[in-house]
């Protein structure tokens, strides 16, 4: 019986076959030779025979370094080996190739962002994947190779999902690593080199720069590193400061033409070594920029490194007013803070616009980039939610196919007869019949107390006299609405009389001066009945007894008949307005303790009822659980109904039960009345 094979003698034999594979592009080889091995040790071995192959592969081109990924990726297709292969030769690829030779393959990374993204290869390869591209961006220069790290960064959004959390910076953290160091020392030769004529030339406008305005510019750079310091109360006063002196000196020297900044960056040119691959090739360069104090007078005068800043202090602003998730509550502005803010920053916009060239375009292109970032704000502090793409309506080719595919409509009268057994409308619009069943009995809308918005009578008479004095019972608006609440609110405007009413103002003026009266008598009541003292309760009826006197003496046109009136009343020169209103109140509104048991003990259906009534659910409950019989619950409702309600009356119970169809109810209460 033969042994089995060892690592070291499969990858040997792996490794041979991998090769005539390769050379002859036939796959097939290597599926036919690896049937008869363990797939556990067959994978392991062939992954490091595509690792070992590679090495004698690294002097090649980079054609042939990706036509052999591409036979591993086939390879990972067929099950021959793991899924992270591919990029795991990737990886050392970049790792042993030179900056040059590592953009020219990283385009074949770019052109196969779909085979990536398959399912065989993106769970297993995209920490590997992330890893590689993040160890040749520490390998990069972000001023020298811009270019580059823009392609592997826009590669990485390509690849990983929108709301993968690895490169969202959820937290809203800030790369305090990127530190800008300065000549902070106020030394005698920085000091006296910038305290020397260092003047900007121009004919129209001259910039000094001098050692104060050097540290206060370079030291911004520690607010826009981490903004979060602009909100201890020493650190802004010091950055308001900064940033009033840089902004000065921006708008004391302005640039002016294209021609002159032409001649300022020809003057940086030994500095920059912009032109270092030719001539009239349009060059990508990530300024970071020098902080030498002999450079600063050609900076300043620099468009690029003037937009530069200014930017800076734009984004800067857009993070102190904007409303971040993980901000403490301490860091947040305050009112003053927040109008030099909206202040400085349409100075910066107008320094921007001033800015050649096409500096207006300039300030416009940031402002609609800037306000596009809000959406970006908000949708972080919302979590993230993943986005969907939204699927695309399926086209039918034939109107045969159209009419097969509508769905068959349910009956417009199944669906009324449905609404009408749950006491519902069906107005045939989804708004509609929303709004319409708010409520729907139409008469208990109306009466609802939101709906009421009839003033009370005693506020309204109030009203009979305007700010000068002048009586408004003349009015004939004001006089139609009184007459109106009269007769909602008042029982003397029922009471019939035996003097014929000569002029409405007349009328009114009587029905005033007895309401006020009533009022004023109503109230020295109350107060009696709380007063202590005896004294008071003798003399109250004297006082009321000299009202009614007055009021009969001045109100001749309306005197009740005792024969006319509703029921018998009193002789008014015997009874109190007061005492007149309570039997009338008594009479009309009020319910006897017989009525009331008579009426009750007919209601079994009195949560309908209560309902029609005003009554809420809550409150039906409570009358429900501190009553135990249907007969205690309907009255303790009709009597606190006929205690709170203003309209209660037996009449207007008669009424609604006569709505509701509760016959025996109103037969019983008709009897005893």
């Amino acid at each position: 019986m033969s042994s089995k094979p060892g690592f070291e003698e499969l990858r040997t034999k792996y490794k041979d076959v991998l090769s005539k594979a390769f050379a002859t592009n036939n796959i097939d080889l290597i599926d036919s030779f690896s049937k008869n091995t363990d797939e556990t040790d067959r994978k392991a071995a062939m992954d490091q025979a595509f690792r070992d192959k590679l090495l004698e592969l690294l002097t090649e081109d980079h054609n042939t370094l990706e036509n052999f990924v591409s036979f591993c990726i086939e390879s990972c297709r067929r099950l021959m080996v793991t899924p992270t292969m591919p990029v795991v030769l990737l990886g050392d690829i970049f790792d042993a190739l030179t900056l040059n030779k590592c953009e020219q393959l990283f385009s074949y990374i770019e052109k196969g962002v779909s085979i990536w993204k398959e399912e065989l290869f993106f769970v297993a390869c995209k920490n590997n994947l992330l890893r590689m591209c993040n160890d040749l961006l520490r390998r990069l220069s972000r001023s020298q190779n811009t270019v580059f790290c823009g392609r592997i960064l826009l590669f990485l959004a390509k690849f990983f999902p929108f709301s993968e959390r690895s490169g969202l910076n959820i937290v809203s953290e800030f790369n305090l690593e990127n530190i800008t160091e300065f000549g902070v020392d106020n030394s005698s030769t920085l000091k006296d080199a910038l305290e020397e004529e260092m003047v900007i030339d121009n004919e129209k406008h001259k910039l000094t720069i001098d050692y104060n305005l050097y540290c206060r510019f370079w030291s911004l750079q520690e607010f826009f590193r981490n903004p979060n310091t602009c909100y201890n109360k020493l650190q802004w006063k010091t950055f308001v400061a900064h940033s009033g002196s840089v902004l000065s000196a921006f708008s004391s020297y302005k640039l002016e033409t294209v021609e002159l900044q032409k001649s300022k960056m020809n003057r940086l040119k030994p500095l920059t070594d912009v032109e270092m691959q030719g001539q009239g090739k349009e060059q990508h360069y990530f300024a970071k920029f020098l902080t030498n104090q002999k450079l600063l007078e050609l900076q300043l005068s620099d468009s690029n490194f003037r937009r530069c800043v200014l930017i800076q202090f734009l984004i800067l602003f857009q993070y102190l007013m904007s409303t971040v998730k993980f901000k403490t509550e301490a860091q947040e502005l305050k009112s003053d803070q927040s109008d030099w803010i909206k202040d400085t920053t349409s100075q910066i916009y107008r320094l921007l616009g001033e800015t050649p060239p096409n500096g207006k375009k300039f300030a416009e292109c940031v402002k609609s980039i800037l306000k596009r970032e809000e959406h970006w704000n908000n949708w972080k502090n919302d979590g993230c939610p993943e986005f969907q793409k939204p699927k695309p309506p399926t086209q039918l080719d034939t109107p045969e196919d159209v009419k097969k595919s509508r769905k068959r409509r349910r009956p417009v009268g199944d669906i009324v007869k449905e609404y009408e057994g749950q006491k519902k409308s069906y107005m045939g619009n989804n708004e509609l019949t929303k709004l319409w069943n708010l409520c729907p009995d139409n008469l208990a809308a109306c009466r609802t107390k939101e709906r009421d918005f009839m003033p009370s009578l005693e506020s309204y008479i109030s009203s009979a006299c305007d700010e000068s004095g002048r009586r408004r019972t003349a009015e004939g608006g004001w006089g139609w609405r009184a007459l109106r609440l009269l007769a909602r609110r008042s029982p003397h405007f029922f009471v019939q009389t035996n003097n014929p009413i000569g002029r409405l103002p007349d009328y009114l003026d009587a029905m005033v001066h007895r309401i006020t009266n009533e009022m004023a008598a109503n109230a020295a009541a109350a107060t009696t009945e709380q007063s202590p003292k005896s004294d008071d309760k003798a003399n109250k009826p004297d006082v009321t007894e000299e009202e009614i006197s007055e009021e009969q003496m001045e109100a001749d046109l309306i005197k009740e008949g005792d024969a006319n009136d509703i029921e018998q009343v009193p002789d008014s020169t015997h009874v109190g307005d007061d005492d007149y209103e309570k039997s009338s109140r008594s009479r009309v509104t009020m319910i006897t303790p017989a009525q009331l048991d008579a009426v009750s003990a007919q209601l079994s259906d009195w949560k309908t009822l209560a309902v029609k009534l005003g009554y809420k659910p809550d409150e039906i409950q409570y009358f429900e659980t501190e009553n135990a019989t249907d007969v205690t619950r309907a009255k303790n409702m009709l009597q606190l109904w006929f205690d709170d309600d203003e309209d209660a009356s037996v009449e207007n119970l008669l009424y609604t039960m006569e709505g509701l169809k509760m016959t025996e109810a109103c037969e019983a209460l008709r009897r005893v009345i």
